[in-house]
């Protein structure tokens, strides 16, 4: 706590630290990228925890600003797929080993993680027969990933966050085994201050630009050959109710279309 009388308010929500002040004095601090005033020389712009970059700065002195910035996912990384075998699984394993990203893919039959192999995924787990925390920790040397990609829902919430480096992030974007319970935010904290995101679609592509450009990237990987779509299975539309059983009992593999 030494440093903490040496910060400096830049303006309502923006604190700077002078070029001086060890790294963990910004560590808990966040500033949005949208600051209007820039930070005088010579003083450190902390703007949210997680990995930073140094960056030159100043034309006579050369000067380093670290820029903390959040978790994101880089080539090189290793980061948890949860039921890898299905129709977004099977697109993620292929894009991510096209991004130069290890991915651990787990699915509930041997079948199911040999498919997920043969997309792309470098380790898989059957997690109807091995416990995935543990093998994460062990193929990561005890270490945890960066983020885990989870649409499972219920049955994996908790062992995700344990497969979590600090400061993790812990994406669940689906309810396959059911809705996550209500949460105490407090293990958050407990398990090495992570991050939690449920998105949806929707707000992803809530403008036509916004559409365009996540559609024209999916669209673009696919026609370079870096990513095959699967469509494992076809059902008349009459027997659309028959397809959610399917789905829900994980009968499926890749992508289930319904026809005429």
């Amino acid at each position: 706590m030494r440093n903490a009388m040496k910060l400096k308010p830049l303006h309502d929500w923006a604190v700077v630290v002078p070029s001086e002040a060890e790294s963990r004095t910004a560590g808990g601090l966040y500033i949005p990228d949208s600051a209007k005033e820039k930070p005088e020389e010579g003083v450190v712009e902390a703007i949210g925890p997680g990995a930073y970059e140094e960056k030159k700065r100043g034309k006579k002195e050369e000067k380093k600003e670290r820029k903390f910035i959040p978790t994101t996912v880089k080539p090189g990384d290793t980061v948890l797929w949860h039921a890898a075998a299905g129709g977004v699984g099977l697109i993620a394993c292929q894009w991510l080993k096209a991004l130069g990203v290890h991915t651990i893919a787990t699915a509930g039959s041997d079948e199911k993680a040999a498919l997920a192999k043969a997309h792309g995924a470098e380790h898989v787990i059957n997690y109807s027969k091995e416990n995935f925390v543990e093998k994460v920790k062990a193929i990561t040397g005890g270490k945890g990933v960066p983020v885990v990609y989870d649409g499972v829902g219920k049955a994996t919430w908790e062992g995700s966050l344990d497969c979590l480096r600090p400061r993790g992030l812990m994406v669940t974007f689906g309810n396959a085994s059911g809705a996550v319970p209500p949460v105490n935010l407090g293990i958050l904290s407990a398990k090495g201050s992570l991050y939690v995101t449920r998105p949806t679609l929707a707000t992803y592509i809530a403008t036509r630009a916004e559409l365009v450009e996540r559609s024209s990237a999916l669209f673009d990987v696919v026609k370079s050959g870096k990513v095959k779509i699967e469509t494992t299975a076809r059902y008349k539309l009459a027997d659309a109710a028959q397809a959610h059983r399917d789905l829900e009992s994980r009968k499926t593999t890749g992508s289930v279309i319904l026809t005429p």
